[in-house]
């Protein structure tokens, strides 16, 4: 008889990536320039991307606020992904609801007819809340996929005995608060009072329609909210707070899925910077070290389509941005009437002429950084639900190609990757984290 010890641990492999934003054929296995990564990202026993394009093969209303681009694709990019190795999709994004309610419907009805693992948007409130059990031979991997950054009413609400909720994302409302000298409080107060603003807010809490500030020292003007700087602090500075309520509610489902996974990881899109882009806001970092306080094996970010450092916490990961993985959005075909205006942009001019406008031909916005064409795929290995290693791998987007083929990962060359994994490591040194850089890889130092 073999006892139990004798018995091999189960290993599993989970490999991560960041945005994408796919609008062609991806051709993961034919193209020799992309088929070395994406057979790396198949021989992972689970890979997790951020699904930053409604698959909505552009049904819906497209939303007068959208999250920059209006991001509808074809529902074969569901199939690209798949193919590519991909199995677990965050889908709570700032795009989610770039065509309404109905674009995002369809969206998730693509989802479920492939029968692929997904979370971060329903059709009401628990559902987009709800975790995703995504099971391989080696381990189940459960994912709750949460969204900061969004516009009003993109939210999905909950359902009442009398009326369903409304389809959206799954939520994480933070407050800014903004901290300001004395003087500068007194300067407020008064411009406010000689615009009639604050007249307006009284009368608005007085008819019931607004509500004041559970701190009496809190101002708010116009829809901001500014309070006197602390005692011993000299310079202005802007404060973030995660919503204690959403957290709880994101809580319940990390307890749940504790005991129903091997391995549980919380997905947020945030694009919420602290000054610098490359620095995650002020309450992104409390908020990631409070789901692996609640029983989270990792945390995986993105948004702001560049990297940001990492954090091992508790001897858990937190990745505050890995970036972008696929960047095709100035291949989006179809654009409403809305962006052509918001773009100041002629509307007889067809969308690659649009966005070579929004760029000043590649002058500006991302094409003119490299800094949004290069990432790194985490892959972490767990042993018997122990994590045991994270090895990183350097990709590139290929900055300065054509714009029809750039936003395409490959593995990165030597040298390349060499610069990318150092300034990985200078961004994650700050967390306190150690780089080990090989010579095609990296390695992040685990406690014992």
């Amino acid at each position: 008889m073999i006892a139990l010890t004798d018995l091999p641990s189960n290993t599993l492999r989970l490999l991560l990536s960041g945005d994408s934003i796919l609008q062609r054929r991806l051709q993961s296995r034919t193209d020799p320039v992309l088929s070395p990564l994406f057979d790396r990202v198949r021989a992972a026993d689970v890979a997790f991307t951020n699904l930053e394009v409604l698959a909505n093969d552009y049904r819906g209303d497209p939303a007068l606020e959208s999250g920059g681009s209006h991001f509808g694709a074809p529902a074969w990019v569901l199939d690209e992904l798949s193919e590519a190795g991909f199995g677990l999709f965050a889908a709570a994004t700032n795009h989610a609801l770039d065509y309404g309610v109905a674009g995002l419907v369809h969206t998730i009805e693509a989802l479920e007819a492939r029968g692929l693992s997904f979370a971060g948007i329903g059709r009401n409130l628990e559902d987009a809340r709800r975790p995703v059990y995504h099971t391989h031979p080696n381990g189940t991997v459960a994912m709750i996929s949460v969204a900061s950054s969004f516009a009003k009413g993109q939210e999905a609400s909950a359902q009442r005995p009398d009326l369903p909720g409304r389809p959206g994302l799954n939520p994480l409302h933070f407050e800014t608060m903004h901290e300001v000298t004395e003087s500068q409080l007194a300067s407020l107060r008064e411009i406010a009072g000689q615009l009639g603003l604050e007249s307006e807010r009284q009368a608005k809490i007085k008819m019931g329609f607004a509500f004041a500030p559970s701190d009496p020292a809190v101002f708010p003007v116009n829809g901001m909210n500014f309070r006197a700087l602390p005692a011993g602090a000299n310079a202005p500075r802007v404060r973030t707070t995660a919503s204690g309520k959403d957290i709880d509610a994101i809580v319940r489902w990390i307890r749940e899925a504790r005991g129903l996974a091997d391995v549980v990881l919380v997905s947020l899109h945030a694009h919420e910077q602290d000054g610098d882009k490359e620095i995650p806001a002020e309450f992104i970092p409390v908020f990631a070290r409070r789901m692996i306080d609640a029983g989270a094996d990792l945390v995986v970010g993105h948004g702001p389509h560049l990297l940001r450092g990492m954090e091992v916490y508790q001897g858990k990961p937190i990745f505050y941005s890995l970036g972008n993985f696929l960047g095709q959005n100035e291949l989006v075909p179809k654009m409403p009437s809305d962006a052509y205006e918001r773009f100041r942009a002629d509307p007889d001019l067809t969308p690659g002429q649009v966005y070579q406008k929004r760029t000043n031909n590649d002058q500006g916005g991302f094409p003119a950084d490299q800094r949004f064409w290069e990432a790194v795929l985490p892959e972490l290995t767990y042993e018997d639900g122990r994590l045991t290693g994270i090895e990183l791998i350097p990709i590139t987007l290929g900055w300065k190609e054509a714009r029809h083929k750039r936003g395409r990962p490959r593995l990165a060359g030597a040298e390349e990757g060499r610069a990318i994994l150092d300034r990985f490591a200078a961004l994650s040194k700050p967390f306190g984290t150690v780089v080990e850089i090989g010579e095609t890889t990296g390695r992040v130092s685990l406690p014992l």
